[in-house]
């Protein structure tokens, strides 16, 4: 390990202090490989580690820094992919024991072709429950992925190992892919900072059988970081016929502050009567409301047009379980005896689903986006929690006590602004008095992702929660 602490350091700085000659690419590739050795036994954030390549990748980095020859902001920056995303020359195991690791991809994803692209520096590939269906990270395949934070906590999920990479310092950023919620929900579980941005500003090939519900994001410790690497891989590209065209920066006026934003803050999505909000959540989600309206914001508590939580949690369970139905399908039959037992069940629940059926979940999802749309002419951005417990035990599938153990319950704030394709930021917000993280959620309208990253960015220019890391 380096003197530096390069583990800690965000990707923004680690480009200026590779420019001025103060560091080399090896020298974090080093420290992010000495973290990965020191805490993979106790956290599983990693399906595979390839230090020799890396290695390599960062030597050609330090050349290039040299040369004054930089590709750009992800030049030589320690990089993980979810084992979501395929890579050219690996295999994509998705958690799955269905998935062949002989099968070794010609292509890179969109995401990681601009990451390789950029120079950036592939440490390996992280944890994802099977087909990344649930809002945990653990699988059959590679077993369970706790949190650095706590090694008995789940690191939430699906994009479960990126974040815990991101947390414990195994490489500076990541990127991962969200459905409902599978960039965000392990973000506020883990302290890290996470954003879905507005579907299509980020291409995705192969195309995700569950639709336009799936995202690609970035994983970072920082906003700005967040916002670089969005700039950086939401790119069209002609692979992905849904992708949006070419948008403008994220880090455009990252640093334009809040003053007269209008931002609605809603603690419990109007479901308060439905959703348990842990008491500490709700209190540092509440502070993290009052420091942006002491930056100048115009805060209002109004809840949102979401309509009835049941109705819209039926559909979005049908638009999700049908389409990993069509997942597992693919693998013939009995792979449902192979399979996460409880992706299984849901997969046989929504077996007999009907076109009449999916497309009465579409009119439900048409509405909710209208509604929300037409909302958001008098409010800029939504505020709320991102999840409305902290973490909890690894081995589990719900927070102790809740009433229904699958995913969408527990998780009831960001799934919806999947069906609404929303960009959708979480930011650290502050601790438990059990030392576990909790996040803040912004949300803004479809298009708004550089406003969304701008408030996010107002409020870590005066809070220092996302500089927290497990060895402070």
């Amino acid at each position: 390990m380096t003197g530096e602490q390069t583990r800690w350091m965000e990707a923004t700085e680690l480009h200026q202090r590779f420019l001025s000659g103060e560091l080399s690419p090896v020298q974090a590739c080093e420290e992010a490989l000495w973290a990965i050795e020191e805490q993979e036994p106790q956290v599983n954030a990693f399906v595979a580690v390839y230090p020799e390549r890396a290695l390599e990748q960062a030597r050609a980095s330090e050349r290039r820094y040299a040369q004054a020859a930089s590709l750009g902001p992800a030049d030589g920056v320690p990089t993980s992919i979810k084992d979501q995303f395929v890579t050219r020359g690996e295999p994509a195991l998705r958690g799955s024991l269905l998935e062949d690791e002989g099968r070794l991809w010609a292509e890179d994803s969109p995401a990681v072709g601009r990451l390789r692209a950029g120079g950036a520096v592939f440490l390996g590939r992280t944890t994802v429950p099977e087909f990344a269906w649930k809002g945990t990270t653990d699988s059959r395949r590679h077993g369970v992925t706790t949190n650095p934070w706590s090694t008995g906590a789940t690191a939430g999920g699906s994009s479960g190992g990126s974040a815990a990479a991101v947390a414990g310092g195994m490489g500076t950023w990541s990127i991962g892919t969200d459905g409902g919620g599978s960039v965000r929900i392990p973000a506020a579980f883990t302290g890290t900072v996470a954003l879905k941005p507005t579907r299509g500003r980020i291409p995705l090939w192969p195309s995700s059988p569950y639709g336009t519900l799936s995202h690609a994001g970035p994983m970072t410790r920082s906003v700005a970081d967040a916002a670089t690497l969005l700039d950086l891989v939401g790119v069209p590209d002609p692979r992905d016929g849904t992708h949006l065209a070419a948008a403008s920066l994220a880090s455009a006026g990252l640093g334009d502050g809040v003053a007269g934003l209008r931002v609605a803050y809603s603690p419990a999505l109007g479901w308060d009567d439905q959703v348990a909000v842990d008491p500490e959540v709700a209190a540092h989600v509440a502070r993290a409301v009052e420091v942006l309206a002491d930056a100048g914001a115009e805060v209002t508590e109004v809840d949102p047009p979401v309509g009835d939580r049941a109705t819209i949690e039926r559909a979005f369970r049908l638009l999700w379980f049908t389409g990993a139905g069509a997942v597992v399908g693919a693998y013939g039959a009995g792979a449902l005896d192979v399979i996460d037992p409880g992706l299984a069940e849901q997969i046989r629940r929504y077996a007999d689903s009907s076109a009449a059926d999916y497309l009465a979940a579409a009119a439900v999802r048409s509405e909710l986006s209208r509604a929300v749309g037409v909302w958001h002419a008098g409010y800029d951005v939504l505020v709320c929690p991102t999840m409305p417990t902290p973490a909890f035990d690894a081995r589990q599938q719900a927070p102790p006590g809740w009433p229904d153990p699958l995913w969408t319950s527990w998780c009831p704030f960001t799934w919806p602004f999947n069906m609404t394709e929303q960009p959708a930021l979480s930011v650290p917000c502050g601790f438990t008095s059990a030392g576990l993280p909790v996040g803040l959620q912004i949300i803004g309208p479809r298009h708004e992702d550089a406003l969304v990253m701008r408030a996010g960015q107002a409020f870590q220019q005066v809070t220092d929660w996302h500089r927290k890391h497990p060895d402070s």
